[in-house]
């Protein structure tokens, strides 16, 4: 049996008794003690995250924009400005999803990736393919030496700022997917990136492993409440934020997974996957879905892979919680063209049909619900 992977934070969870489970082949933190509260505090106040098993991976030269425009889905003539970041799918050539990714663009010769843990050897393999059968003549280098805390909510960037103040002058004006370097600080050289996974205000820090403890002990001391992976589905699929593994993988297309708003078909450049896409279109819609409740009650919870029924066919749930925001059950699901917000379905829980109402993504963001009840 293979032992776990570790982050830099492991002794750190493991000293406020966090409950650990395997993650993707990590040992990572679940809950610290109440899962709800660590949600309620993101929603309202500050929670962090250690999402050092995801990747860093740099990549430097002078075809660097080139190449990422032929290797992923959305465009990186966006971005133009330094420390700009782009969400995209990286595709195979039928269209079928790697990865769900992040790119920063520092300069002409230089961008970041941010990548999943579960995939990343698998995108970097693919990444360097890429590279070698079109010449680009990159340097792709995976960063192990980082860790990365994503502190999330209302008063996130505060918090942030009060243990960072030398970072505040440059990040205050930063606007939502953005970063900024910063070569000397009290925690040695770090990124601050406007970016996040839970619907609410805040950064992701990436940090030498030498002192992200450091550093998440510091955000403890200034309120910031540590916050496991339990929380941190609850929060996503609050914000309609899709889960890679889940809600698409290598056998859905980003068009059958609500994502084809970071696919840009528009302009005539040839990236990877592209012909597939055109060629098969989108084949179901994803939508949310809200429990009817039934004399004030709901009749279960919403779980991946419940069948969908629908007066055009059949379809499934593939992300499903209860939410504690807003206090029903609540989930993604894959369904029929024909299948359009406001309309009722059905959803097979514990073999009895209940009802479900199609609304439009996302639930819940920036500590609002969006969905009226």
């Amino acid at each position: 049996m293979t032992a776990l992977q570790h982050t830099p934070l492991h002794a750190a969870h493991l000293s406020l008794n966090a409950r650990m489970v395997d993650f993707g082949g990590w040992d990572m933190p679940v809950n610290y003690g109440s899962q709800i509260d660590e949600h309620h505090a993101v929603r309202t106040d500050a929670g962090m995250f250690d999402v050092s098993h995801m990747r860093v991976v740099d990549f430097e030269g002078d075809a660097v924009r080139p190449f990422f425009l032929h290797a992923i889905a959305n465009n990186v003539d966006k971005l133009t400005t330094p420390g700009r970041a782009l969400y995209s799918c990286l595709l195979k050539t039928d269209g079928g999803v790697i990865d769900d990714l992040i790119v920063y663009y520092f300069s002409e010769t230089s961008f970041r990736v941010v990548v999943n843990a579960s995939t990343a050897d698998k995108d970097i393999a693919w990444f360097q393919q890429l590279n070698a059968e079109g010449g680009f003549d990159l340097s792709i280098r995976p960063r192990g030496d980082f860790g990365i805390i994503a502190v999330q909510g209302p008063n996130a960037r505060e918090k942030v700022w009060q243990v960072l103040p030398q970072t505040r002058a440059e990040t205050e004006s930063l606007k939502p997917f953005n970063a900024a370097k910063f070569a000397t600080t009290p925690f040695g050289e770090l990124m601050l990136a406007r970016t996040g996974y839970t619907g609410e205000d805040g950064f992701e820090i990436v940090v030498s492993a030498t002192h992200v403890e450091a550093l998440w002990n510091a955000l403890r001391e200034a309120g910031v409440k540590p916050a496991g992976l339990g929380a941190r589905d609850t929060l996503r699929l609050e914000a309609g934020m899709n889960l890679y593994g889940q809600d698409m993988d290598e056998t859905v297309s980003p068009l059958d997974a609500g994502l084809a708003w970071t696919v840009d078909l528009k302009t005539p450049r040839d990236f990877v996957g592209r012909a597939a896409l055109e060629a098969n279109g989108s084949q179901s819609n994803f939508v949310g879905l809200v429990l009817i409740k039934e004399n004030g009650r709901a009749a279960g919870v919403l779980r991946a892979h419940q069948k969908v029924v629908t007066a055009h066919g059949e379809g499934e749930i593939t992300s499903g919680t209860f939410s504690p925001s807003m206090q029903e059950s609540i989930a993604f699901a894959r369904v029929p063209t024909q299948v359009a917000i406001g309309d009722t379905v059905q959803v097979l829980i514990r073999d009895k049909q209940v009802a479900a109402r199609v609304v439009k993504l996302p639930f819940v963001r920036n500590g609002k619900t969006l969905v009226s009840l």
